[in-house]
């Protein structure tokens, strides 16, 4: 529509500009005098030059605004393609968006579908286990029930031997303890006597170590002697250096005494070094 305005504006415009040539190129023939002088026809012909002149520029115009409007229509006519396209590219991201959130919505509901079957499967599951218990735990008591009888009867009879026995036992289980309580002690000195010696052995003893040393260290170790750690702890009256190579003698030792102390073996052991010079 725009287009077709356009056009008939530059024909009518056009149309105009050659009517008004021809009103000037008659008027400008036209014999108002009976004689006009040769000079004034000579003026007469230049004004009608300069008139088509004008006429032309006005053509040239009329076009050249036809054409600035046939670049205006294509120009409005691109941007609404733009607009369309773009209105056309949101509808169809709208329509994916909407399409995504409905499939999402849908997996959340499969899931929690999936969820509820399951939870009420343990449930089940859970409800027949704790039967199956219950049901084995009244077996069981009946089965224990049966076996208290059969030996209220075998104690009642054995009652008597068995207090004797008891009472012998007795007696010679304090009498053993008695005896391993000391044969243990005398064992537990040898043991911490074992293990100083031996780290006395590996000890490269510093120079600032002096006479009346005592430190004491933990050691942790496993069956077999085999040491994992050592460290000074509690009281030690060695400086540091004395005390790295307390604990680079108990580590070079590799092993601490084991066979024939397996009675009194601990697996982490405090024991007080002492040096009291050669």
């Amino acid at each position: 529509m725009f287009d077709f305005w356009a056009r008939t504006r530059a024909f009518g415009l056009s149309i105009g500009v050659h009517l008004l040539a021809a009103v000037l190129v008659v008027l400008g023939t036209m014999e108002w005098r009976p004689f006009r002088p040769p000079r004034l026809e000579g003026l007469t012909i230049e004004a009608v030059i300069v008139d088509t002149q004008a006429l032309v520029e006005r053509r040239d115009q009329a076009r050249r605004e036809a054409q600035l409007a046939e670049q205006r229509r294509q120009e409005q006519e691109r941007r609404e393609r733009e607009l369309t396209e773009q209105r056309q590219r949101a509808r169809e991201l709208e329509q994916e968006r909407q399409r995504q959130e409905q499939l999402r919505l849908q997996q959340l509901r499969d899931q929690a579908q999936r969820e509820r079957e399951q939870r009420m499967q343990r449930q089940q599951a859970e409800l027949e286990r704790v039967r199956q218990q219950r049901a084995e735990a009244e077996r069981q008591r009946k089965l224990e029930e049966e076996r208290l009888k059969q030996l209220e009867a075998r104690h009642q009879a054995e009652a008597q031997a068995r207090q004797q026995e008891q009472a012998e036992a007795q007696a010679r289980q304090q009498e053993q303890a008695a005896f391993r309580a000391g044969r243990l002690a005398s064992l537990a000195e040898q043991y911490y006597l074992a293990i100083q010696e031996q780290v006395t052995r590996n000890w490269l003893r510093p120079p600032t170590a002096r006479p009346g040393l005592r430190c004491t260290l933990r050691v942790i170790q496993i069956p077999g002697g085999e040491v994992i750690s050592a460290q000074v702890t509690g009281s030690c009256n060695g400086d540091e250096a004395t005390r790295r190579s307390l604990v680079a003698a108990v580590e070079r030792a590799g092993a601490l005494p084991y066979r024939g102390f397996e009675d009194v073996f601990q697996r982490e052991i405090d024991f007080v070094f002492r040096y009291d010079g050669e």
